[in-house]
C-alpha cells in the first residue's frame, strides 16, 4: 500500500518537475531580451529542479533506502540561484543591453547603477599627474 502512494507522489512530482523545467526552457527561447530571458531558468527552472528533487526524495525514502541529501540540494539550490540572478542583472544593466533600466525605489539609487557623485571613485586623472612629477 505504501509502495503503491509512493509510487504514485513519485510520478506526480517527477511530472510536475519536467513540466516546470519544460516552461523554463520555452521561456528561454521565447523572451526576447537577456532581462527577460533571466525569470525563466530562475524562476521557474528552480522549482521545476525542487519538484524533479521531491520526487527522488519520496522514491529514496519508499525503496527504504532514504537520505536527506536532495534536501540539502534543494536548499542550496534555492538559497543560489537568487544570487546569480542578481549578478546577471547587473551586469545586462551596467552594460546598458536592456532597454530602459528598473526605476529607483523609494527615490534612492537602484543598486550601484545610479551612484550618487559624493560617493563616486575619484577621478584617474589626479593620480597620473603624481606619477608625472
Amino acid at each position: 500500500m505504501i509502495e503503491t502512494i509512493g509510487t504514485y507522489a513519485t510520478a506526480f512530482w517527477l511530472i510536475v518537475g519536467a513540466g516546470f523545467a519544460l516552461v523554463g526552457a520555452i521561456g528561454i527561447l521565447k523572451f526576447n531580451d537577456g532581462m527577460t530571458r533571466l525569470h525563466a531558468p530562475t524562476k521557474v527552472g528552480t522549482v521545476g529542479v525542487g519538484a524533479l528533487l521531491l520526487a527522488s526524495m519520496i522514491h529514496s525514502f519508499t525503496i527504504g533506502a532514504g537520505s536527506f541529501h536532495e534536501l540539502l540540494i534543494m536548499s542550496f539550490l534555492f538559497v543560489t540561484a537568487p544570487i546569480s540572478a542578481n549578478f546577471i542583472a547587473k551586469v545586462h544593466i551596467h552594460k546598458k543591453s536592456c532597454d530602459t533600466p528598473p526605476p529607483p525605489p523609494r527615490d534612492d539609487t537602484w543598486s550601484t547603477l545610479n551612484t550618487p557623485a559624493d560617493q563616486q571613485l575619484a577621478p584617474q586623472a589626479e593620480e597620473t599627474d603624481k606619477v608625472r612629477l
